[in-house]
């Protein structure tokens, strides 16, 4: 993810953002800048690659100035390069953001309509180009930057700084974190606290939908609605983990928030802007693969089993999916052809490193997809496939299992195309729904609210059923996880076509059922399953989209209406609503929701 740092204080500003920025490395990062306004002007330094490549470009080309902004960019639009490196400037405006401007082509279109072109491949510069457009009408930069904002679509949290204005910086957030810092006479803007670390520890945090005008005076912050809103101004311990919430209760709150950027990031680095997928060398050859074996445990064995039928209903290509503890101790038989799959967030599982090491030597390839590159399952392996989620915090994988599914969902477009499934044309569209999906998660975030209100009542129960049917029964396994392992609810999942074979006998009106059933193939016979359920005094919980919850009928006891998508990409869009589900009912059980019971964020001993 993104840092963002800004700086309105009494000595020379370039150390105190680049120290800054050294706090947000954790985040990930592939080129920074910052900027300055010194005697009015306004300049900027950026540099591809680690901090101190820019460290030494401000050796050789300072920065003077008292006040400026800084910036770690995780590149999502436009590849890691210097052009595209934050800040963005635009005439007298530059700024730093974190998210995704999704409305930034229909923005950037109607600049050029007005002879205003854009010189990046970055969402990010429209925002610069439109508020130098409003300042060139007449506007001053609160105003400018206000105007702008309105019309910005998506995911963001942005830093504005001024030419001619050394005492003013201008702050938003929608969807990302931001926090403002406090200081005598100084104040500051940061991703989080800690990056604000060394210069104070009095911290205000933007809420969701605020703006704030910051000068050295102090800072004034407007909400959604435009009203003033007088945030809390917090003392903050910050800890040597390097890490921070971010103004979240939980940092699972704050890694589900992250999933439309982190999904955008991992496209943008497989997918070339002519359309192409390119993976690191050295590379798959799927025409000459017979059979895949794939490996993992827990959260990412799921990501497996959707794999599954990916791989064998669109690229042809037979499948094994194997938790890595029974794998490593059944020593199964290995034919000619195989390539196995290693999907591991931390890359240090204990068990699936075990799994990787037996099948040395006797697979073809070992390919891992992984979120650590420096990991012991990456360091093993032939191919390294990064799922680019970030760091993850909170034990339950959330934003990890996203981003394993959308490399996954790539690389079985891979395969279908070199094996002749697929032709240009159909890859071009599944890719074009590839693109849209981080804006689909965007927006089915906004189920939130309802899944909180829904969690109150699930709290009460003691046993929970998911039903799902194909693609969906790996997604009904992941949401029952999720519950268990935050709130310490039973629950089981199944197969929806399952259901008559044995788990109907638990249904009672004291046990929820949640089906999850977008409007698929599948979806008659899952409804059908359903309404056995209902036949049988059960409580349905059916989350599908609006055609689907309308055409489920009556006597479904509550739903949750997702965005329609394309439904190959159904199971990344439906891990939204099993993760709010799980998070809220553990908020509502009062359980440790970032650290539960028993459990640790990487198993790296059997």
């Amino acid at each position: 993810m993104c840092g963002i740092v800004g700086v309105l204080g009494s000595h020379e500003a370039a150390p105190l953002l680049v120290e800054a920025l050294k706090r947000l490395e954790y985040r990930g990062y592939d080129s920074a800048g910052i900027a300055t306004v010194n005697g009015g002007k306004l300049d900027r330094r950026r540099a591809v690659g680690k901090l101190v490549n820019l460290s030494d470009l401000l050796v050789h080309a300072p920065l003077a100035g008292h006040s400026g902004i800084g910036h770690t960019r995780w590149a999502t639009h436009g590849a890691p390069s210097e052009r595209n490196a934050h800040p963005h400037q635009a005439g007298g405006v530059a700024v730093v953001h974190n998210g995704i401007i999704e409305n930034f082509r229909e923005l950037r279109a109607d600049l050029a309509r007005q002879g205003i072109a854009h010189e990046t491949d970055t969402d990010t510069e429209t925002v610069a180009l439109l508020t130098q457009h409003y300042r060139d009408q007449g506007l001053d930069p609160r105003a400018a930057a206000a105007r702008t904002i309105e019309r910005l679509e998506g995911a963001f949290a942005l830093c504005f700084l001024f030419e001619g204005e050394d005492d003013l910086l201008i702050a938003a957030r929608k969807g990302s974190p931001l926090a403002i810092g406090h200081g005598e006479g100084e104040m500051f803007v940061g991703s989080d606290a800690i990056a604000l670390a060394p210069m104070t520890d009095r911290i205000t945090y933007l809420e969701e939908g605020d703006s704030a005008v910051v000068t050295r005076a102090g800072v004034e912050i407007r909400d959604h609605a435009g009203r003033i809103a007088n945030r809390p101004v917090r003392t903050v311990q910050i800890s040597a983990t390097q890490v921070d919430k971010a103004g979240y209760k939980h940092f699972m709150a704050k890694e589900i928030a992250e999933q439309p950027a982190v999904l955008s990031g991992a496209l943008d680095h497989y997918l070339t802007p002519e359309g192409q997928i390119v993976l690191p060398e050295p590379g798959l050859d799927f025409a000459r693969v017979e059979r895949l074996t794939m490996v993992a445990c827990g959260t990412a064995s799921f990501a497996c089993l959707v794999a599954k039928y990916w791989f064998e209903q669109i690229a042809g290509i037979p499948v094994e999916v194997d938790v890595a503890s029974e794998f490593r101790y059944r020593e199964p038989p290995i034919t000619a052809g195989t390539t196995a799959i290693f999907v591991s967030q931390s890359g240090e599982t204990a068990d699936t490193l075990a799994a990787l090491r037996y099948c040395a030597g006797k697979v073809d390839r070992l390919v891992a997809v992984i979120n650590v590159t420096e990991s012991s399952i990456a360091r093993e392996s032939d191919l390294v496939l990064p799922i680019f989620a970030g760091v993850e915090i909170g034990v339950a994988s959330t934003k990890a299992f996203s981003c394993q599914l959308m490399t996954l969902a790539i690389l079985v477009l891979k395969a279908a195309r070199q094996r002749g499934r697929i032709d240009d044309a159909d890859l071009a569209r599944r890719l074009a729904s590839l693109r849209a999906l981080p804006g689909l998660v965007n927006h089915a975030l906004g189920i939130e609210a309802a899944c909180s209100d829904l969690s109150r009542k699930l709290a009460e129960a003691r046993d929970i059923l998911f039903l799902g049917r194909g693609q969906m029964y790996p997604l009904a396994l992941e949401g029952a996880l999720k519950l268990k392992e935050i709130s310490y609810i039973h629950a089981e999942a199944y197969a929806s076509g399952e259901l008559k074979h044995g788990p109907i006998a638990l249904v009672d009106k004291a046990v929820p059922v949640i089906v999850m059933a977008p409007r698929d193939a599948l979806f008659d016979k899952t409804i059908s399953n359903m309404q056995e359920v209902m036949a049988r005094g059960g409580k349905v919980l059916l989350i599908s989209d609006q055609r689907g919850v309308r055409e489920a009928g009556d006597g479904v006891w509550q739903s949750i209406v997702m965005p329609e998508c394309d439904p190959f990409l159904a199971p990344i869009l439906y891990a939204i609503p099993a993760q709010l589900l799980a998070y809220h009912t553990a908020i509502a059980k009062g359980t440790d929701v970032d650290q539960p019971r028993n459990l640790a964020k990487s198993v790296t001993v059997e």
